[in-house]
């Protein structure tokens, strides 16, 4: 076996095999020789070293990978041999025959080496293959013709696209190979640039004055206006960051949770058993959504990671294709079972039961919701479900999703309508969930309990099933409504509904499609006084009536008569009368 190097190539630090390295240190020799006397030497050789390291950087795939003969002749391969190429200064003046390399891939970055604020035109136009004069024409004129949107656009290819610092970057900008020839050109010709530029400034240094005050500007405008987006980056990065690693953390702790409770399977798992029509296990559901909803919240966080560290190294094409194709048979999976899920509630159907009512009509019915202790203490109603035990300890399911409807009839006798309704997949499998409802009352005189609950087996599963009472009273009965069926009554009255939650607690008369309040007050206020602040208010009830208006109050029943206005109050009863005014109180018995 032979051994392990570690290097460290351009800052970047590598595991490789002896033989491997043996062989990039001669290639790296060979290079260096090459370009004894070349200026510039030393930036070529500092930028073949990065490109070297970022072609094994792309063939790593986990840290702990050795590099080996093979990926070293696959960059050598790349970068060409040092005497494929003309090294001397003859190699900028006649074109060099050079071998054959694979194509290079051009990338988008900025050239702020030909800017005139970010540089974002310019690396348009070597990405497009257009001048750059075009490029930036064509940018002026879609802010005009856009109403200055493309000024956001361009902040956001200044934050989005990289810079073009090294020669590697800028050779991929502009489509060329990045090989060893290459290098040595791009490097040179910027030596070039730079003693023509010294050699001719007195000639052109008032043409390009004007261009050097604005490209100031806008680069001081450009380092203030980066400064704060990258700050604001940096912001919302760490806030994709938390997110993406709390919505993770979330749904991993669910997924254990699920997932340990379906094979322990403790109480509450009987809920979502209960409304999974799917047959499907509760871990494998769980899975199915964590995979659809945490791999998207993964690449957020990677998102967030990539924004707040610059050289965050890429998890690599492999895992992304991996991720990508389990989120997307994790969402189809989730919208088959979601689609299947929901088709078990498309239809409902109703059975209904009816039965006659005998009592003494004469005499007042009162009906009453009745709660049973066992399943739960409350009476009000709700359309939640619960999971309990009946007498039998057989589990069944209890809600109290109950209504209660009057309506009148001009029979002489009642009648109570039981009306089951159940969902399903289709009319006959809700037909068969609502006849499985069990709902029961009792008549006892003229005492009507009605209960406040519905129960079905568990094996038929909650389809949100319901029962709505229906009583139809003679005209003329006087029913008496239990305070505690407020939360069973409708809050509005119809042609199918005669009596409102507000009528509980309250004696009602039946009448023709209707019905009026026996003991309600009477409330009667004048609206045509001309007086500010009148009142005239009357409360007529079967034991008196009370009345005040601006004259004063009376009150009166069977017992006693009382009576308060400017005179005094005088107070009159079966055994004692009482007067109280300006000249004293009087106080007589008979």
């Amino acid at each position: 076996m032979n051994k392990t190097v570690n290097i460290n190539l351009a800052g970047i630090f590598f595991h490789i095999d002896e033989d491997a390295y043996q062989k990039l240190q001669r290639y790296l020799e060979a290079i260096k020789r090459s370009f004894t006397d070349s200026q510039g030497r030393s930036e070529i050789i500092a930028d073949i070293e990065a490109r070297i390291a970022e072609l094994f950087n792309e063939r790593v795939k986990h840290d702990k990978q050795v590099i080996g003969n093979k990926e070293v002749d696959e960059v050598i391969s790349i970068m060409g041999q040092p005497e494929d190429y003309l090294v001397d200064d003859e190699i900028f003046e006649d074109e060099p025959v050079s071998p054959s390399h694979p194509k290079s891939i051009k990338k988008l970055y900025r050239d702020t080496s030909n800017s005139y604020i970010g540089g974002v035109a310019a690396g348009l136009s070597h990405y497009l293959g257009i001048d750059t004069i075009w490029v930036r024409l064509i940018w002026v004129l879609l802010t005009f013709g856009s109403a200055g949107t493309f000024i956001l656009i361009y902040v956001l290819f200044w934050i989005l696209v990289p810079e073009a610092v090294t020669t590697a970057e800028k050779l991929t900008m502009t489509g060329e190979p990045v090989n060893i020839s290459n290098i040595e050109k791009k490097i040179k010709k910027g030596f070039e640039d730079v003693s023509d530029t010294v050699r001719s400034v007195d000639y052109e240094k008032y043409g390009s004055k004007v261009k050097s005050s604005s490209k100031s500007f806008f680069e001081t405008i450009g380092d203030i206006i980066m400064f704060f987006l990258k700050l604001f980056a940096k912001f919302i990065g760490l806030i994709l960051v938390l997110f993406g690693a709390l919505s993770i953390f979330a749904l991993l702790i669910s997924l254990l949770s699920l997932g340990s409770s379906s094979f322990f399977h403790p109480w509450w798992m009987d809920y979502p058993d209960a409304v999974n029509t799917t047959g499907l296990p509760i871990w494998l559901g769980s899975l199915l959504v964590f995979f659809t909803v945490g791999i998207p919240c993964f690449f957020v966080l990677y998102l967030g990671l990539k924004i707040l560290i610059n050289n965050l190294k890429s998890i690599g094409k492999v895992a992304k294709f991996t991720l990508l194709g389990l989120w997307l048979i994790s969402l189809i999976a989730v919208i088959t079972i979601g689609v299947k899920q929901a088709s078990d509630h498309a239809l409902h159907s109703v059975v209904t039961e009816k039965n006659t009512l005998v009592y003494n009509t004469q005499d007042t019915l009162r009906i009453t919701m009745v709660k049973n202790n066992k399943f739960n203490r409350s009476i009000r109603r709700s359309d939640d479900f619960q999971i309990v035990y009946n007498d039998n300890d057989e589990k069944v399911i209890f809600t109290r999703d109950v209504t209660v409807h009057v309506r009148s009839t001009k029979d002489s006798i009642g009648r109570i309508q039981i009306e089951k309704e159940s969902k399903g997949k289709d009319f006959l499998d809700a037909k068969a969930r609502a006849e499985h409802i069990m709902y029961n009352y009792t008549l006892t005189g003229n005492q009507l309990l009605l209960d406040s609950y519905l129960l079905t087996d568990y094996e038929n599963k909650y389809r949100e099933q319901n029962v709505d009472i229906v009583l139809y009273l003679p005209e003329g009965t006087y029913v008496d409504l239990n305070r505690n069926m407020r939360s069973y009554l409708k809050s509005y009255k119809s042609a199918d509904n005669i009596i409102t939650y507000k009528d509980s607690n309250h004696i009602m008369k039946i009448l023709n499609d209707d019905a009026s309040c026996i003991d309600c007050f009477d409330i009667d206020t004048e609206d045509d006084s001309d007086e500010e602040g009148y009142i005239d208010l009357n409360i007529n009830d079967s034991n008196g009536t009370l009345k005040i208006n601006n004259k004063g109050v009376k009150i009166k029943n069977d017992d006693v008569d009382i009576q308060i206005d400017s005179d005094g109050v005088k107070a009159t009863s079966e055994d004692v009368n009482v007067n109280i005014d300006e000249n004293g109180i009087n106080i007589t018995s008979d």
